[in-house]
């Protein structure tokens, strides 16, 4: 694995010495976020798509992954039927532009894959073809990754190589526990990496429920794992939110005053303050990705 690591590395150097061919673009930077959570049903790939919205209603450019590689429903959310995926792009058939589907939400959408771990396997051209192509979103200000729920090894792929990574959670005890096991597996098994961690809380009553959960597991984390995870904010508890999945409309777009969508939209302004450091952007996500593969 570290091999294929040195190969992306030393490929992007000498495209970089090329000068024009470079794989990211020298004065742009790419913010990447991972959005994962310890159990299914907290509502995590809803909140990444309303996020994205909502960095798209800032005006940003916006490319939502779907990095659920088990059960992807992104599309169910946004409505759309992706006919490509990312296997389209390592396989050679397509092209990264070929593949992305604009939504009628204002954001760029790319379909995951069951085989996207295959990236691990590639050869030196392969590689080259796939870092050319992934290096094409680097036009993008924001991209949000959906990962899976749980521990699989391309979600700790995926946790490895973002810039920063939203654990959701509810008030549920499940999923309390559950949150507080992903973040517990996420230090030990990327004990090497600097993860930038942050608890999201959904499905509140209060503010204060949402603050009170979110102490709680952060005074576990500090105690037993001697980390720091911060807190990001809340998202409340509405029956809008239901709604607008049977409808297949974000919540954000079908009611953009409704408390969850204002509570969206506080956290995205939050972010949004938050340095980006030196390690951010496309190129380093897939030195970064390839690097936390476990074998």
């Amino acid at each position: 694995m570290e091999d294929q690591a040195r190969e992306l590395r030393a490929l992007m150097q000498d495209n970089n010495a090329e000068g024009a061919g470079s794989y990211e673009k020298k004065d742009h930077k790419t913010r990447i976020i991972a959005i994962t959570s310890g159990k299914g049903g907290v509502g995590k790939t809803n909140l990444a798509v309303n996020m994205a919205i909502a960095y798209g209603q800032l005006g940003k450019k916006v490319i939502l992954i779907d990095g659920d590689l088990g059960m992807a429903n992104v599309n169910v959310l946004l409505n759309v039927v992706p006919q490509y995926n990312l296997m389209n792009v390592i396989n050679h058939q397509k092209k990264m532009s070929e593949i992305i589907l604009d939504t009628e939400f204002g954001i760029r959408f790319i379909a995951g894959a069951s085989g996207f771990s295959k990236i691990a396997n590639l050869s030196k051209e392969e590689l080259d073809y796939f870092a050319h192509e992934f290096a094409s979103l680097s036009d993008a200000d924001i991209i949000i990754i959906d990962t899976g729920a749980g521990v699989a090894n391309n979600v700790l792929q995926f946790v490895a190589a973002a810039d920063e990574v939203y654990v959701v959670t509810t008030p549920e005890p499940t999923a309390i526990t559950d949150a507080y096991g992903i973040i517990k597996i996420i230090t030990t098994e990327l004990v090497n990496r600097e993860i930038n961690l942050k608890l999201l809380v959904n499905r509140v009553r209060s503010a204060d429920e949402g603050k009170r959960i979110s102490e709680r597991i952060i005074t576990i984390v500090g105690q037993f794992l001697n980390y720091k995870v911060d807190y990001i904010g809340f998202v409340y508890d509405d029956p809008v939110v239901q709604a607008s999945v049977i409808r297949q409309k974000p919540f954000i777009v079908v009611n953009p005053t409704s408390k969850p969508a204002t509570c969206l939209k506080h956290i995205v302004g939050r972010i949004e303050k938050t340095d980006l450091g030196s390690n951010a952007g496309v190129s380093n996500f897939l030195k970064k990705f390839l690097g936390g593969k476990k074998n």
